[in-house]
């Protein structure tokens, strides 16, 4: 029975692994067709702003959406903490830079971004100590 419901979890696993594939294919297509959108309008887009620097907060808006939208793929593609920190890291300075956001809001951010950016090098810490602390049990079972 046992043996049974472990097979299961590998199906499963398998099946949620292909998944996240899918949609990490979908979202590869996405980006590809933003940034094709983006370059079609380049000359246009830039003719704009030299007319007026207003239009530039909705050019840097789409390209923190497609730097975004890569970070999420990479994310999908491996998942692990520090790329979901990353992603984080980049919502929060997104919506600080192209936001109209008050001071306080701003101030909220900025500490978002300090205790994310702690927490990445906390866990990059540990992961070294775990790694280190590994090694040392394996050089030790050698002798």
């Amino acid at each position: 029975m046992e043996e049974i419901m472990h097979k299961m979890k590998k199906v499963l696993q398998y099946f949620c692994e292909m998944l996240e594939l899918i949609a990490a294919f979908f979202v590869l297509i996405g980006i590809v067709i933003s940034i094709l959108s983006l370059l079609k309008d380049y000359f246009s887009t830039f003719q704009a702003l030299i007319d007026d620097i207003s239009i530039f907060r909705h050019y840097l808006e789409e390209i923190f959406i497609i730097v975004i939208g890569i970070e999420f793929l990479e994310m999908l593609c491996r998942p692990n903490a520090d790329n979901v920190i990353q992603v984080l890291i980049f919502l929060v300075a997104r919506h600080m830079i192209v936001g109209e956001t008050s001071p306080y809001e701003d101030f909220v951010s900025v500490i978002s971004i300090v205790l994310l950016c702690l927490l990445r090098r906390y866990l990059h810490v540990s992961y070294r100590k775990d790694k280190l602390h590994t090694a040392a049990l394996h050089e030790n079972t050698k002798e």
